[in-house]
Parts: structure tokens; sequence; C-alpha cells
């Protein structure tokens, strides 16, 4: 359940004012999220209606999942859409890209495995394959988020002064720890889930809730981290954030004025010359052949011309 995190230029996306209102409402959707993320562990802990916690659960996992949603179409109109940038910074493929839709992926699998175990409170009829099913979905979930959290930290930065990098890992620390709980706590509840106070919720023990309300813990002070972070991106002027590597910031930016980058106009021109001189050569050689054939029947013809006279001369 956590959620990119990234320092890079091409986060300035649209309006500035639109901009600014739509990264304080995806950063405040996040940290409410974990906050009903707590409140839904608390309850289907601690209440005498623990099916009122999975809902909050389902309701938090809806939540972080419009917000991811968000990250990724974010930075994808950040490159105008544009995926070919993605051939010049592979951290825009590893990073920008792939870790909102790891994230979505891993929010979805547990939504649905969540949701086999509310069914399951619901009818009170034990079904062993589905029981398993939303075991191993409790697994996959936060297994996927671990990779996204593990891709998250792993951006590379050359050009961000050291105030953005602090910020980023105030953000990262909490984000990774938190997935790394819940990912313990889902094996811990797939080997002994006998542990539950509640017969309604035979499948998720007390270990699954207490790591699972710890993880919760780790994303609320990540996303009160990121909501610091966000601020300062939008409200401090002179911070220098990541750009573009390998050529694609340029070309980002030299796209939209309507003109190619300096290296791709000199290569297109070198390519343009090099087909015009194949052609010419082509041409040449085409002459060439057609005055060679002319030559040949001109020569052909006065060779004849005095061979015909000497037969006549004869008759």
């Amino acid at each position: 359940m956590v959620k990119l995190a990234t320092a890079r230029e091409i986060r300035t996306y649209g309006p500035r004012l639109g901009r600014s209102r739509a990264e304080y409402i995806n950063a405040g959707l996040y940290l409410f999220a974990t906050v009903v993320l707590i409140g839904g562990f608390t309850a289907t802990g601690f209440s005498w209606e623990p099916r009122s916690g999975l809902v909050l659960i389902l309701l938090a996992l809806a939540l972080i999942t419009v917000v991811n949603v968000h990250d990724l179409v974010a930075h994808l109109a950040g490159i105008d859409y544009r995926l070919k940038l993605m051939e010049y910074d592979l951290q825009l493929g590893l990073v920008e890209f792939a870790v909102p839709l790891v994230q979505i992926a891993g929010s979805v699998v547990f939504f649905l495995g969540i949701l086999f175990v509310f069914n399951q409170a619901e009818t009170k009829h034990g079904n062993g394959a589905r029981e398993k099913h939303a075991l191993n979905m409790l697994i996959a979930g936060p297994l996927l988020w671990v990779i996204g959290s593990i891709h998250n930290s792993c951006q590379i930065y050359e050009r961000a002064d050291s105030h953005v990098q602090i910020l980023q890992q105030c953000v990262h620390i909490p984000f990774l720890v938190g997935s790394l709980l819940f990912l313990v706590s889902a094996l811990l509840n797939s080997f002994d889930p006998s542990g539950s106070s509640h017969t309604t919720l035979k499948l998720l023990g007390r270990r699954w809730i207490w790591l699972g309300l710890s993880g919760s813990i780790c994303l609320f002070v990540g996303g009160l981290m990121n909501v610091v972070k966000v601020f300062n991106f939008v409200q401090i002027t002179g911070l220098r954030l990541e750009k573009l590597r390998g050529g694609a910031q340029d070309r980002l930016f030299e796209e939209r004025e309507g003109y190619l980058p300096l290296v791709a106009e000199e290569e297109r021109i070198r390519k343009m010359e090099a087909d015009q001189s194949s052609n010419r050569a082509k041409t040449r050689s085409h002459l060439d052949s057609k005055e060679g054939a002319g030559t040949a029947e001109s020569m052909m013809g006065t060779s004849q011309t005095p061979y015909k006279d000497v037969l006549l001369g004869q008759g």
C-alpha cells in the first residue's frame, strides 16, 4: 500500500495552480487512507464486530489504489505521454512507470484477499480452496508492495540537492519497513492462522493483526513525511529537482517547442544526405547502363552497313 515518491522535474505537469491542488489532494488522500487502515486493523483485532474493520481495510485499499493511479497518470502527463523517452532514461521506466503499476497490482490483490476473508466471515461456511486462495493473496499483495518499495528506494540522484534527498529518504524508509511488516505478517499468518480471538475470522491470526497495525503506522509516518515533502516541493522555490537523463529532458522540452534536438536533427540530415547520395548513384548507374546499351546498338548498326554494301556489290 505504499505509493510512488519521486523528486523529478517531470512531476511539474499542467498549470501551476491545478498541479499544486492535485498534489495536495494526492498526499492528503494517502495520509487519510493510512489513518483508515490503522482504524481497520484496530477494529479487526479489538472490536466486537471485526467485519467492520475489514470494511475499513477495503476502503483504505481502494483509496490507495486511486492515489497510485494518479501517480501513474501524473508522470505520464509530465512527459506528454511520450513513452519513447524511456529508451534514454531507464529510471523513468523502472521507477516512475513501473512502481505505480506494481503498487496498483499489489493493492488489487490484497483487496481481493480481504474480500474473500470478509465473504467467509459473512457466510460462516468454510471453503478450503477459497481460503487457500485468500491466504495466497494476502501474501502476494504485500510481496508486490515490497518489490515496488525496493524500486522506489533505488532512485538515482545526480542533480537534486541534499535537502531533496533527505526528504526522499524520510518517505522511502517508512514505506519499505511497512511493506516488509505486511509481508512478514502474511507469511506468519499462512503458517498459523489459528490465533484469532474471533470465530468469524478464523483465517486472520493475532500476529497478522499486530504486525499489520505496525505496518500501517509505518505507512502513516511515510505519508506524513510525504505531505511535508510535497509542501516543500510546491511552496519553496529554488529546490534543485532531478532531471531526466540520457538527453530525454532536452528532447522533451524541444519536442514541446516544435523542433527536434540538435543531435536528432543532425542524424536526420545525415540520413537524408545518405539517401540522396544513394539515389544519385542509382540514377547514374541506370543512365550509364542505358548509354552503354545505345553505344552497342550503334556499333552494331555501323558494322552491318558495310557488310550489306559488299553483298549488294557482289550481286
